[in-house]
C-alpha cells in the first residue's frame, strides 16, 4: 500500500551554521587581549579576506534563507498582518542594537566615573549619552537588511530578484568608482555621506569609515536577497516526496551556487577589491559563495550522513541566534566593567580570567584565545539550558 507522506524539509544544518556564526562572532569579539590575537582571528585591515571576515556575512546569508522559509506561510503575498510583523521585528532588532551601544557607554562610564561629581551628576552623565551613541551597528544592519528583504520578497515577483541584486551591486560599484570608494580615509564617499547624515559623534571610529554605514547597507541588502534567492532554489527546486532526493537536490544547488559565486567574487576582485569595511560587491559574491559551499558540506555531513553528535554545541547557539549574540555582548560588557578588590587595587572579571588564569597557563597569545573560548563556553552553558528546555527567544 502506498502512503503519501509529505517530505520533511527541516534542515538541521541551517541551525548548525547559524550556531557556528554566532559562536564565531562571540569568540572573535572577545579575545583576552586585543594586542595578542592570532592572524586568522583578526579582520583584514582594509582589502582582503580573513576567516574572521566570513562570520558576519555567513550569518546574513543564512538570514536570507531563513527569511524565505518564514515568509512562505504568507504565500509571499503582502498583507497588513505580514507588514506589521516585519515592521515590528525590524524596529525591535534596531532598538536592541541601540540599547547595546547605550548599555556599553552606561557601564563603562561607572567604571571610570569622576570623583569630583555628585552621584546625581554622574547618574545623568551615564544615562544621557545619546549625543554620542553610535546609531548603526551589527544589529542595526541586520534589522535594516531583514526589513528591506522581507518587504521586497512580498511585493515583487521573485523572478525579478536576481536582476534587482545585480542592479544593486553594479550601481554600488559605480558609486564606489565615482566617489573614491576604495580609499581608506575620510575622502571616501561612504565616509562623506555618513559624516554628513550621522555626524562623527554617532559613527564607528576607523579612519572615518563606519563598517556598518548608510551606503554600505545597499550591498548588504543585496547580500541577504542573494541568500533569499539561494534558499528559494534549494527548497523549492525539487518537489520530490523522497527526502534523500530532496537533500541531494539541495546539495547540487548549493554546490553550484557556491562555486559560481565564489569564483565570480575572486575573479572580479582584480577590478573591485574584496573589502568587508565597505561591503564591496565582490565581498558579497565571494562570501555568499563560501557560505553556500559550507552549508552544502554541513547538509552532507549532518542531514545526509547523519553525523549529528558533534553539532549539539552549535545547535544551542543556532536555535536562539540573536538572543545569544545579545547575551554575549551584555556579558562582555559586564565582564569588562564589574571589578572587585585585588591586591592593592582592583581587577575586572575579564582581567581576572585572562591575566590571572589564562595568560599564566598558556602565554599571551594562546591565553588570549583560551579566554575567548572560555567566554564562548560560558555563553553556551546558558544557551544550552534554553535549548534543553526548548525555550526559543525570538528577537
Amino acid at each position: 500500500m502506498n502512503s503519501t507522506k509529505k517530505v520533511s524539509k527541516r534542515i538541521l544544518a541551517l541551525d548548525i551554521l547559524r550556531g557556528v556564526t554566532i559562536a564565531g562572532m562571540i569568540m572573535v569579539n572577545n579575545p583576552g587581549s586585543w594586542g595578542h590575537i592570532y592572524a586568522p582571528l583578526r579582520h583584514a585591515k582594509w582589502n582582503g579576506l580573513t576567516p574572521t571576515d566570513l562570520i558576519f556575512p555567513f550569518f546574513m546569508f543564512i538570514m536570507g534563507i531563513s527569511t524565505y522559509i518564514s515568509l512562505r506561510k504568507y504565500n509571499f503575498e503582502f498583507s497588513r498582518d505580514a507588514g506589521l510583523k516585519i515592521l515590528k521585528r525590524t524596529v525591535v532588532i534596531f532598538l536592541v542594537g541601540l540599547f547595546l551601544g547605550w548599555f556599553s557607554s552606561f557601564c563603562y562610564y561607572w567604571a571610570y566615573a569622576p570623583d569630583d561629581l555628585s552621584f546625581g551628576e554622574n547618574l545623568w552623565a551615564s544615562v544621557w549619552t545619546f549625543d554620542r551613541i553610535r546609531i548603526l551597528g551589527v544589529m542595526q544592519r541586520l534589522a535594516l537588511c531583514y526589513g528591506a528583504t522581507s518587504i521586497l520578497a512580498l511585493t515583487m515577483k521573485h523572478k525579478h530578484i536576481p536582476y534587482l541584486i545585480a542592479g544593486l551591486l553594479i550601481g554600488y560599484f559605480v558609486m564606489l568608482l565615482c566617489g573614491n570608494g576604495f580609499a581608506y580615509d575620510e575622502t571616501n564617499i561612504l565616509s562623506v555621506v555618513d559624516h554628513a547624515l550621522l555626524t562623527s559623534e554617532h559613527m564607528y571610529k576607523d579612519n572615518g569609515i563606519d563598517p556598518e554605514g548608510l551606503l554600505s547597507t545597499i550591498p548588504a541588502i543585496a547580500h541577504v536577497l542573494l541568500g533569499f534567492w539561494v534558499g528559494r532554489l534549494m527548497l523549492d527546486g525539487n518537489k520530490s516526496e523522497d527526502r534523500a532526493s530532496f537533500l541531494n537536490s539541495q546539495l547540487i544547488t548549493l554546490f553550484l551556487a557556491g562555486v559560481i559565486l565564489t569564483f565570480s567574487g575572486f575573479l572580479l576582485s582584480y577590478g573591485c577589491p574584496i573589502n568587508k569595511k565597505i561591503w564591496s560587491p565582490t565581498f558579497v559574491l565571494a562570501t555568499c559563495g563560501l557560505a553556500s559551499s559550507f552549508l552544502a558540506l554541513l547538509i552532507w555531513v549532518v542531514d545526509v550522513k547523519g553525523h549529528k553528535k558533534w553539532s549539539l554545541f552549535f545547535e544551542a547557539f543556532g536555535v536562539n541566534p540573536l538572543f545569544m549574540y545579545v547575551l554575549g555582548t551584555v556579558l562582555s560588557i559586564l565582564f569588562g566593567c564589574i571589578s572587585f578588590p585585588w591586591d592593592e587595587g582592583s581587577i575586572s572579571i575579564h582581567g581576572l580570567l585572562y591575566h590571572k588564569i589564562c595568560m599564566p597557563l598558556f602565554g599571551e597569545t594562546a591565553g588570549s584565545l583560551a579566554f575567548a573560548l572560555l567566554f564562548v563556553g560560558i555563553n553556551w552553558c546558558i544557551g544550552y539550558q534554553l535549548y534543553k528546555r526548548k525555550i526559543y527567544i525570538k528577537i
